[in-house]
């Protein structure tokens, strides 16, 4: 019994291993590159023996941007913390006073109004997105922070997770609110909010890098390359046809855009994790 569980053991740290090395693999690839001169990263193979050039390369892309219609990549990276911390604070605020409406306020039909906001999560992207961005022209919010981060504000599953929570309390602490006279935001902020702290930075890290990852959208919505974000400003590196791509700045690019997320990762990952598995209350 000893032996077959000394086995699993073993199995399964060897399968952890081999997937840390298959995850970590490309980031360090993506790392040397970024420490390489524009003649070493063409090499055939290439090296992977890091090189010196790492805060040059950082220093070019954040400074001049690669490629004569690109932006500075510092613009970019703020231009991707607007977008990302508006998404992740309107989102935050919409979700919950709409979930909050839903549990306290009895009114009728208030459960049909949440199953037609929970349905929106059945249909693709593919099928959402080409209205939004129609609808954005018609408002004349092309090429703005406000076209980057409103449409994005709404989220169904963050309603859903917010109800679900709400209604968790228990029907005795409503009751006695109303009986004090408490108005629904005075619970809603003495009560409600101390009570969700958890699970407040647990939908902050994840919505945080939902809005830093956004791809499509910005590519839809921005053609001022001063507006553009850094996540989309990467693709927009890469050369096609006969243009040279200066590998070792996109890779260094990279990098860069990989920090914000980590640090926010790194920062909260204590109430990250007690807000996806506790039930605080």
């Amino acid at each position: 019994m000893i032996e077959n569980r000394r086995g699993l053991t073993i199995f399964s740290h060897t399968m952890l291993i081999l997937g840390i090395i298959v995850i970590l693999f490309p980031l360090y690839v993506a790392f040397v590159a970024a420490t390489l001169d524009t003649k070493a990263v063409f090499d055939t193979p290439m090296t992977l023996i890091p090189g010196t050039h790492l805060f040059e390369n950082m220093k070019t892309i954040w400074t001049q941007g690669v490629g004569a219609n690109s932006a500075p990549f510092w613009l970019m990276m703020l231009n991707s913390f607007i977008m990302a911390f508006g998404i992740t604070v309107g989102k935050i605020t919409v979700s919950m006073l709409s979930a909050f409406a839903i549990v306290w306020f009895r009114f009728p039909l208030r459960n049909l109004f949440f199953w037609m906001i929970f349905i929106t999560l059945m249909l693709p992207v593919e099928v959402r997105i080409f209205p939004t961005v129609e609808v954005i022209a018609n408002l004349k919010m092309l090429d703005s922070y406000a076209g980057l981060t409103l449409p994005l504000m709404a989220s169904a599953t963050a309603t859903f997770l917010f109800r679900q929570f709400f209604m968790t309390l228990p029907d005795e602490l409503i009751e006695a609110a109303r009986i004090d006279g408490a108005s629904p935001m005075r619970f809603f902020r003495d009560i409600v909010l101390p009570l969700s702290k958890t699970n407040l930075a647990a939908l902050f890290v994840i919505t945080f890098i939902y809005g830093w990852n956004q791809y499509l959208w910005p590519l839809l919505i921005i053609q001022d390359v001063n507006l553009g974000t850094a996540v989309a400003g990467i693709k927009g590196m890469i050369a096609t046809g006969e243009g040279t791509t200066l590998w070792n700045q996109v890779m260094a690019a990279m990098l860069l855009t990989l920090i914000p997320p980590v640090v926010i990762v790194l920062a909260m990952q204590r109430a990250v994790v007690r807000g996806l598995v506790d039930s605080e209350k």
